[in-house]
């Protein structure tokens, strides 16, 4: 069963090329980071201040062809930890079905920011117990 989270904290450091997100239980405690680059950073650092730019950005661009093509993003997904690596998938629905787009936790969190409202965010019970060691 997915666990809801939300985007606790985005550590970006200048002289690290590793930055780190932390996501944080809703109705609970546990909160786990994810490494991810500094570009996927400062787009999710920008949307979450609600900084606005001139031309599309590649997650806007992301957001923006989903939507003119009459889907909805439904949310994000943090489904697995393989080898110190997560994988995601970001859940569209389009013509009543569900479509899931294998993505980087980092991107599809991007997307989560970019979207308004905020997509909701999952990660299934099995990743946090592998994260958290439990």
């Amino acid at each position: 069963m997915p666990i809801a989270m939300k985007l606790s904290r985005i550590i970006i450091s200048e002289v690290n090329d590793q930055q780190y997100i932390y996501l944080k239980e809703i109705d609970g405690e546990r909160t786990f980071p994810i490494v991810i680059g500094p570009y996927e950073a400062i787009s999710i650092n920008r949307r979450v201040k609600g900084e606005e730019y001139p031309r599309p950005l590649t997650h806007d661009l992301i957001v923006g062809v989903v939507e003119n093509l009459g889907a909805e993003f439904q949310d994000v997904v943090i489904t697995e930890l393989k080898e110190h690596t997560y994988f995601a998938r970001l859940r569209i629905r389009h013509q009543g079905e569900l479509i899931e787009v294998d993505a980087r936790p980092s991107d599809a969190i991007a997307v989560a920011v970019t979207c308004n409202p905020v997509l909701p965010i999952y990660v299934n019970e099995d990743v946090l117990n592998d994260v958290l060691g439990e």
